[in-house]
């Protein structure tokens, strides 16, 4: 049986990665915007991982005879200034993540939940991933200067990513 603080936790977590998911959309729709189609492509892919990663936490919940307990989801940022400060910004999304996973596996070794931290590792391994993906395009964006000829080429870059999970 789940712990009640750790099954609340979670129920929390299935938010933060729904509204990651419910970003990077709204990202997504941010390069279509100034057709960037391979930006929003590899943002909408990003979108959908975070939808996964929410029924992870609901699957581990469900698992572990815990309750579900879907909470409302904040506005997104919509406005950006350009590409890198969409990228820059999904970086925070990412670190913010990277918190939440590490306060939660706080958590779950307080709790002398095994199985929790088990399920979590995998979560804090991603998360080693997700920020590094983040940084590298940001650092490509700041030595291309966002020069339209070096943008056009990145936008295609990215478009041709394949979901990885």
């Amino acid at each position: 049986m789940l712990d009640k603080t750790i099954q609340n936790a979670m129920n929390e977590q299935i938010k933060n990665e729904l509204y990651s998911a419910h970003q990077y959309l709204a990202m997504a729709a941010y390069c279509e915007s100034v057709s960037l189609s391979g930006f929003a492509s590899w943002m909408r892919m990003q979108a959908q991982e975070e939808r996964e990663h929410a029924m992870k936490f609901y699957d581990h919940i469900q698992d572990r005879n815990g309750r579900v307990v879907l909470q409302a989801i904040d506005q997104p940022i919509i406005e950006f200034a350009s590409p890198l400060d969409v990228f820059e910004k999904a970086l925070e999304q990412e670190q913010a993540v990277t918190a939440d996973i590490n306060n939660l596996y706080a958590l779950a070794v307080r709790e002398g939940d095994y199985a929790s931290q088990i399920f979590l590792q995998w979560f804090v391994t991603e998360q080693v991933e997700e920020e590094k993906n983040v940084g590298d395009i940001i650092e490509t964006l700041k030595m291309s200067g966002e020069k339209n000829e070096a943008l056009i080429l990145f936008d295609r870059e990215l478009g041709k990513r394949e979901n990885e999970e």
